[in-house]
């Protein structure tokens, strides 16, 4: 598997944002959003994970990037709990990392789009064991979480900003709406922003991303 891209701070690294891609992308798709955060957070390490190239069943069994296969989209996500369970289990490695390098968990936010970010939803609520400082959950879904979400305490003081286009075609906005209020049924601080976009990114959701990661690490 490739080796993370890290993007080290221009001051000494007190806090880090371990950023997941989303289906068929790479680690350098989120480079120049981590970088525009970066001149904000001074001393955030961001570090952006590269998912293996494996087969797709929903593109037709082509191999790319993927956090997962995807094995069908109805009624609901039908995925490989497998493949899902060996990318948690990297992300807790890279946190593990973090930690172990002299950054407080309570300073260590995972992101994820799309794809990557059911793949932070499900390690951060029901896989880590500690507290983590957030979780930031961008045009994504929540395959592993039920109506009846149950949370450990640890899990439940980890605050979740949830942001999804109005336009998504991919992840339609009803998907990433139900994870969200899944969270907020269980206790989680969720915070929820719509845009009107499709399934992308936008300068002013990254300044939103900007302020909430601000007030949180200050």
């Amino acid at each position: 598997m490739s080796e993370p891209l890290i993007l080290e701070p221009t001051r000494q690294a007190d806090a880090c944002v371990i950023w997941l891609h989303g289906l068929g992308a790479d680690r350098y798709d989120f480079q120049p959003v981590a970088e525009a955060l970066q001149q904000r957070l001074l001393s955030t390490r961001f570090v952006l994970p590269q998912a293996p190239t494996r087969p797709v069943t929903i593109n037709g069994g082509w191999q790319m990037p993927s956090w997962y296969d995807i094995q069908a989209l109805s009624p609901a996500r039908a995925i490989n709990r497998d493949e899902l369970e060996e990318s948690t289990e990297l992300v807790i490695r890279l946190i593990e990392a973090q930690r172990d390098s002299g950054i407080d968990p309570a300073r260590i936010f995972l992101a994820g789009f799309s794809q990557g970010g059911a793949v932070v939803l499900h390690t951060a609520y029901l896989r880590w064991p500690g507290t983590l400082g957030g979780v930031i959950a961008l045009s994504t879904y929540a395959p592993t979480f039920s109506e009846n979400l149950q949370l450990a305490e640890t899990a439940r003081h980890q605050p979740v900003l949830c942001l999804h286009g109005s336009r998504d075609d991919v992840v339609p906005l009803p998907m990433g709406r139900a994870a969200y209020e899944c969270l907020q049924a269980a206790g989680v601080a969720a915070s929820w922003r719509d845009y009107p976009m499709g399934h992308e990114v936008l300068p002013q959701e990254i300044r939103d991303i900007g302020e909430w990661l601000a007030e949180r690490l200050a």
